[in-house]
């Protein structure tokens, strides 16, 4: 491994990700939040719900109640006046069911002089939920639409027909109170209809969109879910204000300002990437392949977020896939690296926030008898990159705000 490079790619990480962090784009955002003379009820939901309720408490001093509900190991303490609970994700569990039980509970006849406020982060769709169809088919519907590569605006625009919080109506069941939604992005374009599958937003998706995205990765439903497709979701929620407070756009300014600071002459390539991962793990190494031998240290700046097609069985995200796949591309290249990370410190079903990889990957993967072309073939990225020293781990972040990727040349 080049340990330059690695060191270098740590601060890159690490810098990014504490220019990211909610607490000031939380409080940034509440200047304008100006509460009835009611109750302020707080519901905060996603990978990054317990920074930014902390943040908000933080600002407004207290509020009369609310509930935090995150990941497993998200949670960093008690918050006064808060029910924090912890849930399933990717895939919903029964803690995602009943926390977002005792959140409708908690916004259940309110008034119009109350306010919910409702802080949003990546990570909803699976932990702020309570379906229309069974528990185990949404949790089976889910894992199809994880394995077949749907991105997320179409994994999101089959989830809200099937939940009774997803597109807009969780709103609705806040109403006739106002609610004031504080946003941190993990979706392109920072769609709030499709950010956490947008429980306080109009939807502007539609049956036949639904019904499409059905037919084109055959997913398996009862005729239950069909029909749940078929029927349109609210449109219109008047008594509903929101911004966005962060995005990945954020994420990749933080990254190309460190890349700066090393030393390397940063360029942003896209904060739209949306692809299979192993592809755009490829389109870097191919960066570096044109760029390679000038003499000049190069930062290659990419975010977004990929999507990764099950054909294996083994272990990973699409992070660690991402930089697994530019390893074939700059094998034997001396000075070059690729690495991408999740903001939110997961990456998939695993410990490990991403992956960095460099010219002896693929050597040091052979010297242990591991093929790396078949570790890609069984999506065991996460197996390939322990053993070649390139996971990297952060734990949680307490943000989210979508991955960022960046390729490497020393000079």
């Amino acid at each position: 491994m080049d340990r330059f490079l690695y060191e270098d790619a740590q601060r890159i990480i690490s810098s990014s990700l504490k220019a990211v962090v909610p607490d000031a784009a939380v409080a940034r955002a509440l200047k304008e939040f100006h509460p009835g003379a009611g109750r302020t009820i707080l519901v905060s939901v996603g990978k990054a719900a317990w920074q930014m309720a902390h943040a908000a408490v933080d600002t407004l001093g207290k509020v009369d109640g609310g509930i935090v509900i995150t990941k497993y190991g998200h949670l960093s303490g008690a918050i006064p006046g808060l029910l924090c609970r912890e849930a399933g994700h990717p895939v919903p569990d029964e803690n995602t069911f009943s926390a977002t039980e005792e959140a409708l509970a908690l916004v259940r006849n309110l008034t119009e002089e109350d306010t919910v406020l409702f802080l949003l982060s990546g990570g909803g769709s699976a932990l702020f939920e309570l379906p229309l169809v069974a528990p185990r088919e949404l949790q089976d519907i889910t894992r199809q639409l994880l394995a077949c590569g749907a991105d997320i605006v179409e994994t999101n625009t089959i989830r809200k027909r099937l939940s009774q919080v997803k597109g807009g109506r969780f709103a609705q069941a806040c109403a006739p109170a106002r609610v004031f939604s504080v946003v941190l992005s993990d979706i392109l374009g920072d769609p709030l209809d499709m950010i956490a599958s947008g429980p306080a937003w109009p939807d502007s998706s539609t049956c036949q969109q639904a019904l499409a995205i059905g037919k084109k990765y055959q997913l398996r439903l009862t005729d239950q879910a069909w029909e749940l497709l078929r029927q349109e979701t609210p449109k219109a929620i008047p008594h509903v204000t929101a911004r966005v407070t962060g995005s990945v756009r954020e994420l990749c300014a933080a990254a190309a300002r460190e890349c700066a600071a090393l030393g390397y002459e940063p360029l942003l390539l896209t904060d739209c990437l949306c692809c299979q991962a192993r592809e755009a793990g490829s389109f870097l190494a191919g960066i570096l392949r044109t760029h390679y031998g000038q003499g000049k240290k190069r930062a290659f700046i990419a975010g977004g977020e990929t999507v990764v097609r099950l054909t294996g069985s083994g272990l990973g995200g699409r992070n660690q896939e991402l930089a697994l796949g530019a390893a074939p591309g700059i094998a034997g290249l001396d000075g070059a690296a690729v690495f991408s990370v999740g903001s939110d410190g997961t990456d998939g079903p695993t410990d490990a926030a991403g992956g960095y990889v460099d010219g002896e990957t693929q050597k040091t993967l052979s010297d242990k008898g591991l093929d790396l072309f078949t570790l890609l073939e069984n999506n065991d990225s996460y197996h390939g990159l322990k053993a070649a020293g390139g996971l990297i781990i952060t734990g949680p972040t307490g943000t989210n705000v979508n991955d960022v990727a960046v390729a490497l040349i020393r000079g």
